[in-house]
């Protein structure tokens, strides 16, 4: 009976995948389920066909374990697979919906990835991650700074000059940012080692090297 299956769709899970096999004519052969461990070893004992599977985490996974065993496999994205499902949200319809969708001509597929494009993909949203969090804590810091009518320090890059200033200072003259507010706007951030700039903020009497 395995060798008359044509097409078999495979809803994804943590632990129980459901398979859905079809023969050439359209009718079900095979509806069951896989425990993880089960699933290589009923591809592995399926001729060759047609596998479909919704595009996930786990899919590419999956896709390269099971086109290793000689199996087309395709990846669609669920909400073109949607469509599809003629009743209520399980996995056995999910399964048949899958199958009958993968065998449709203007069906769009996901191309399998590979590990190192997977890899690569996972250093570019563990840094974009990094960076929302980021701007998240500055946001959350410069908040409380309102309250008070305070802006933060202006960033370091506005405040250097491309050459050494009057009395050989790196600062740019201009209001100060930072410090009382009785003193902010009126005080040149002519630099650290300018006395006006110590009363403003005793901060700038030990800057911070770099």
């Amino acid at each position: 009976m395995s060798q008359e299956i044509v097409v078999i769709g495979l809803d994804l899970a943590k632990n129980v995948f459901q398979v859905h096999a079809v023969d050439a004519q359209g009718q079900p052969i095979v509806r069951r389920q896989l425990r993880r461990a089960e699933v290589l070893k009923f591809f592995a004992k399926t001729p060759p066909c047609l596998v479909g599977m919704e595009a996930c985490a786990s899919a590419h996974h999956w896709g390269r374990e099971i086109g290793a065993l000689g199996h087309q496999v395709r990846l669609m994205p669920p909400a073109y697979v949607k469509p599809y499902v003629k009743r209520g949200k399980t996995d056995a319809a999910d399964a048949e919906a899958i199958c009958e969708a993968v065998t449709r001509p203007t069906m769009r597929f996901v191309a399998v990835k590979s590990e190192e494009q997977q890899a690569a993909l996972m250093l570019h949203e563990t840094r974009d991650l990094l960076v929302r969090q980021r701007t998240m804590l500055i946001n959350a810091l410069r908040a409380p700074r309102r309250v008070w009518d305070r802006e933060g320090p202006r960033p370091r890059w506005r405040q250097l000059t491309a050459g050494a200033g009057a009395g050989g200072s790196r600062y740019r003259a201009g209001p100060c940012a930072i410090g009382p507010a009785k003193h902010r706007g009126s005080v040149p951030c002519a630099g650290p080692g300018d006395p006006a700039s110590r009363e403003a903020d005793p901060r700038l009497a030990s800057p911070r090297r770099s």
